[in-house]
């Protein structure tokens, strides 16, 4: 099922990103991890895309297998680094041969020790020519990403939305943010994207915290802010691993919650791969229903989907 028609059916939605594995460990692990959530149905999952060929077959791979073994609905990452069109052309026919509606377009970032991004020789430069080209050639429903503190190349706020316009307008018919711990920087910058014209659900993407020195790490590398409260409270537990998957739970649900009561369409969480934290968090959500508590107007968080 197309993940457009899954938001416009359901709210709100849970999703579930990962990676493909590089090891047979790896591989168990992320199964073990499906195995896990799909007790709790997430509306679809999907997996991030290795450049350079890196991991690029084994995205489609785990995405076809996460659909066929598990049952889920799936979306595949498709990025621009390194690919010429006729190689994202043959990928696309893959995906689309293994029964995948969705994918997800970006431009991707450069290879790990390679400074800016660069164009190959027949490529395409953006998430935006992306999603044109899917958008020309195939019939997919086609996700963008979208960044609530300001994509790190972007200048400023106003830059960077003008440019997300142009992505939906070549076909991105929802979005998923980057992760964020402040709420009130998802709904500000929404509110932004709506007064643009950009009318597309937007789902809000959180990450529960496991371990607090991976997830800054992983902060660091995205820009992603954490407030100085959360990052007192995580030092204050000391390294514990024990207590910093408690209060990973605890702010992860409360934030979730708040959200969905504010009428944020869907939570996308960000499970690196893992389940007891995400599991935790969904299962909690999935119990106490914070969204029959939505209150006042939500016609901006929720968009034209409605």
């Amino acid at each position: 099922m197309r993940i457009d028609e899954i938001i416009a059916a359901r709210r709100p939605t849970f999703s579930v990103e990962f990676f493909p594995p590089k090891t047979a460990e790896a591989t168990e692990q992320l199964y073990a991890t499906a195995q896990a959530l799909s007790y709790l149905e997430p509306d679809f999952v999907s997996v991030t895309y290795g450049a350079g060929g890196g991991t690029r077959d084994g995205t489609v791979e785990i995405t076809k297998s996460l659909k066929d073994d598990f049952g889920f609905e799936t979306m595949a990452h498709l990025s621009c680094v390194g690919e010429t069109t006729e190689g994202l052309g043959a990928t696309l026919d893959l995906i689309a041969a293994a029964g995948i509606e969705n994918v997800f377009a970006l431009r991707g970032d450069p290879p790990r020790g390679e400074g800016d991004f660069v164009q190959v020789e027949g490529g395409l430069r953006s998430a935006a020519e992306l999603a044109a080209f899917v958008s020309a050639g195939w019939d997919f429903a086609i996700g963008g990403a979208c960044f609530p503190e300001v994509h790190p190349e972007a200048p400023d706020l106003e830059t960077d939305l003008s440019y997300l316009k142009t992505k939906v307008d070549s076909g991105a018919g929802f979005l998923i943010t980057q992760l964020f711990f402040d709420n009130q920087v998802y709904f500000d910058f929404v509110r932004a994207a709506r007064r643009r014209g950009i009318e597309v659900p937007i789902l809000a993407g959180v990450i529960p915290v496991a371990s607090f020195a991976q997830t800054k790490r992983i902060c660091d590398l995205c820009d992603a802010t954490i407030p100085a409260p959360l990052e007192a409270a995580f030092e204050a537990a000391g390294g514990d691993p024990e207590r910093e998957f408690e209060l990973g739970i605890a702010y992860a649900a409360q934030q979730c919650a708040e959200l969905l009561i504010a009428g944020a369409p869907g939570i996308h969480f960000y499970a690196l791969n893992r389940a007891p934290a995400t599991r935790a968090v969904l299962g909690a959500l999935r119990a106490s229903r914070p969204w029959e508590r939505t209150r006042g107007d939500t016609g901006a968080l929720t968009g034209s989907a409605d």
